[in-house]
């Protein structure tokens, strides 16, 4: 079935998960500001090990955002690394499909960067660690 005929992109469900996501995310940066603030290297273990554990809950959550057809099941089966798999897929969107398509990303890549920040904070942190 051609794209422009497919079911537009569920924006509102995105938008749900997004949130989600966002407010997880919130957490796990008041988890990284403790351990920034945690003098007993335990205490500041323990967090490190709450926080990676949260970075991957958090990637899940990111993942599944593409999953779940929020972000569009073709996006998934093009493997979204191929130019000619992309091309074709961006000129059969529709006006409408391509403006979803756009607002999805742009927030989606926003959250990625954020999730990145605290990779490397916690890098940062494992490095302060006493050995």
């Amino acid at each position: 079935m051609p794209l422009a005929q497919q079911p537009a992109v569920n924006v509102e469900e995105f938008d749900k998960h997004m949130a989600q996501a966002q407010e997880y995310l919130k957490k796990m940066e008041e988890v990284m500001t403790e351990i920034q603030q945690a003098k007993d290297p335990k205490e500041r273990r323990k967090l490190l090990q709450e926080h990676q554990a949260m970075m991957q809950r958090g990637m899940g959550m990111m993942g599944d955002l593409w999953g779940r057809g929020t972000m569009g099941r073709q996006m998934m089966k093009s493997g979204m690394m191929g130019w000619k798999d992309m091309g074709d897929r961006y000129s059969a969107m529709t006006p409408e499909q391509m403006k979803q398509h756009q607002y999805m990303m742009d927030r989606y890549m926003g959250m990625q960067q954020m999730m990145i920040d605290q990779l490397m904070q916690r890098q940062n942190q494992m490095d302060m660690q006493p050995r």
